[in-house]
């Protein structure tokens, strides 16, 4: 069973069937080999690039990314340096920046070879992520987040670590502790709360031991990075209009940070709450809720493009 199958069997019975296998494709990226996966439409007016998080990669999140695809959106999903199928060199050195960098350069080569309206999807930190590669590039036509993580806020860096003091101390706690050992690299499942990636626990169980996925290891320098990275301050942000789509019974990520992030943001925004949805969005009716919500965006930006 490929990757994709497992975690789709997770979905509602009527869009198990649905999901589809994408297409591998590479892209070289500073000495990386970056696996994307695509799903390719040619007279689709619109593209959708995913984003995941610090529990998930392409193949993980690809039966949401199918279910666009089968509506004509061509679909493109990167996995991150030490995620899924990317062939990472040298994983200790990999920090957030080096995430950030790629999407921003992956928008700008992909932008500069097909013209068509590009809009980003982030799960979980994929969120913060998009959010920051549209305000960087200014390229992107909108913006869909599961999550909006601000790790300038204490509450949001305390529901994001395994311990809330700790997600709380981060900012002046790691950055000393990463000068001495900044390569040395842990389980993520240690530092952040992935026995709450999803409110079924067995779907919880494979996240974490995906060794693709919340199995990883990541090095002490990348967190510090995450937990002091100076994002674009909301109140400048007019890149683009963003669209959250927050589980309303997360778990691990409760929605007020979120909402209170997206509040400050000075371009058009949107909140959609997905009604019984764990941080891993299978959930009825909140899927569906997604899937409408995510629809209706998409159609407003092949409306205007």
């Amino acid at each position: 069973m490929t990757d994709a199958a497992r975690y789709a069997g997770f979905l509602p019975e009527g869009y198990r069937s649905a999901s589809s296998e994408p297409e591998s494709t590479w892209w070289q990226w500073r000495g990386r080999r970056v696996h994307i996966a695509r799903a390719s439409r040619p007279d689709a007016p619109v593209r959708v690039m995913g984003i995941h998080g610090a529990g998930g990669h392409a193949m993980a999140l690809w039966p949401f990314a199918s279910l666009a695809a089968d509506e004509g959106v061509e679909i493109l999903f990167p996995d991150m340096p030490i995620y899924g199928l990317t062939v990472e060199p040298r994983p200790a050195q990999v920090r957030y920046r080096d995430w950030i960098d790629l999407l921003c350069d992956l928008v700008e080569a992909e932008r500069a070879s097909d013209p068509r309206p590009l809009v980003l999807f982030g799960a979980s930190m994929g969120g913060m992520m998009a959010y920051e590669v549209a305000a960087r590039t200014r390229q992107v036509a909108a913006v869909l987040a599961t999550c909006l993580l601000d790790t300038a806020d204490p509450e949001a860096r305390a529901a994001a670590a395994r311990w809330s003091f700790a997600g709380k101390a981060a900012p002046t706690l790691l950055p000393p502790v990463a000068r001495v050992a900044s390569n040395l690299r842990l389980p993520i499942k240690w530092l952040v709360r992935m026995n709450q990636m999803s409110n079924n626990p067995d779907l919880s169980r494979l996240c974490s031991s995906d060794p693709r996925g919340g199995g990883v290891w990541v090095p002490l320098g990348f967190l510090a990075d995450w937990f002091t990275y100076p994002h674009t301050a909301p109140e400048q942000f007019t890149a683009a209009p963003v669209t959250l789509l927050h589980p309303a019974a997360d778990r691990w990520t409760p929605p007020q940070p979120s909402q209170r992030f997206l509040d400050r943001i000075a371009a058009p925004t949107q909140s959609v709450l997905l009604e019984n949805c764990g941080h891993f969005p299978i959930e009825e009716p909140g899927l569906s809720q997604l899937i409408t919500a995510a629809r209706s965006v998409i159609a407003e930006v092949a409306e205007y493009s």
